[in-house]
């Protein structure tokens, strides 16, 4: 059997760090932000290549905080697209702004900079694309766009810790970044947590204040706060965590290389690295006409996989009322049916990368003799 994640095995290999940070938490009884949590925003922030991170208690607080930070509000507009997980409109929405989307690429599945523009309107207040899967969207253009429109650009990078673009971070680029680290994450805590990272000093300091119910001393609310400061004991795990993330990063690419050579010839559409990019691989995203039976087939041979995502944005129930139908976005809605995650994580052996691609074959093979024979 070959999971489609496997945490326990990651823990395994640094269980004695991890086990000595948490301890140490315990023992000073720093429990919420505290010296582990502001330590950790200064590495992540010299990680990126940022001026400055602030640590949150997830990448939905870390979104939601960005753009209140840049003055998003009622009535106004948010560019994105609606090929991501829901945390990304989720977030506009909680500012009372309206989401905008905008389609995808069919390559890279990140937003279509090409469409970006008609998109803008009078309310237009923020541009937030989604480096997806582990790959930068092309931010030049985008920057190149905000910059004449005066629109504040909010990389939503949740799934892109130590991904470049023409040799910059992501998370360095736009006026904000938004991290999640959810468990599941290249660089993921024991538990929840997130980050925005800035070089603007005006948009740290908003941020900071807005984790911490509105306040600078305590019990003097300045503004309407939020609770979303990030724990003591999650800001010493991914201290130790990132330690290991560019072996980590070089583990997951070496991986995607692998299954590149091993897929080779097989009916199915691989991953694309845009050449401005260094893919980080969060999913290893393969496409395939016939995703649910092949889906069904790697099960049959204990091969464990993953569909992001089965609905776009603009179809899921709760957000009828942006008004949006099928055919809105076909591009990303063809990607939904389309696509499948293979296993990929630093742990995987060489013989389960093996398994996987000849699982793959094998179905592939099988599907592909089962339509001739009912043609």
């Amino acid at each position: 059997m070959v999971p489609l994640l496997d945490l326990k095995a990651q823990y395994q290999a640094i269980k004695s760090e991890l086990d000595a940070a948490v301890i140490h938490v315990l023992e000073n009884a720093q429990f919420i932000l505290g010296p582990e949590v502001a330590a950790f925003e200064k590495e992540f922030a010299a990680h990126v290549d940022a001026r400055e991170a602030i640590g949150l208690n997830s990448g939905t607080s870390a979104l939601h905080l960005a753009l209140l930070a840049a003055g998003v509000g009622p009535g106004d507009e948010v560019i994105t697209v609606p090929f991501t997980f829901v945390a990304t409109a989720a977030a506009i929405v909680y500012t009372g702004a309206t989401p905008v989307f905008v389609d995808i690429d069919p390559v890279t599945y990140n937003i279509d900079v090409t469409q970006i523009e008609a998109a803008i309107t009078p309310r237009t207040r923020a541009i937030l694309p989604v480096h997806l899967f582990g790959q930068p969207a092309d931010m030049d253009p985008i920057m190149e766009i905000a910059r004449r429109h005066g629109i504040v650009v909010i990389e939503d990078a949740a799934q892109s810790h130590g991904a470049e673009y023409k040799g910059r971070r992501a998370g360095s680029i736009g006026d904000m970044a938004c991290f999640s680290f959810y468990p599941a994450k290249n660089l993921g805590a024991c538990g929840e947590g997130g980050a925005v990272t800035t070089n603007n000093p005006d948009y740290a300091k908003k941020i900071r204040i807005l984790r911490d119910w509105g306040s600078e001393k305590k019990y003097v609310h300045d503004v309407k706060g939020y609770n979303y400061r990030l724990e003591g004991i999650q800001g010493a795990i991914l201290r130790v965590k990132l330690r290991h993330l560019e072996d980590w990063t070089n583990l997951r690419r070496a991986h995607a290389d692998r299954y590149a050579q091993l897929l080779a010839g097989c009916p199915i559409q691989l991953p694309h690295a845009a050449s401005y990019a260094r893919h980080v691989y969060h999913v290893y995203t393969i496409r395939a006409a016939n995703r649910d039976r092949l889906r069904d087939e790697l099960l049959k041979r204990d091969i464990h996989s993953g569909i992001h995502y089965p609905i776009p944005i603009h179809l899921q129930p709760a957000y009828a009322d942006l008004n949006y139908g099928p055919g809105s976005f076909p591009v990303a809605e063809q990607a939904c049916t389309e696509v499948l995650a293979l296993p990929i994580y630093p742990e995987l052996t060489g013989a389960q990368l093996c398994e996987v691609a000849d699982a793959v074959s094998q179905s592939c093979a099988l599907i592909a003799d089962q339509s001739v024979r009912m043609a």
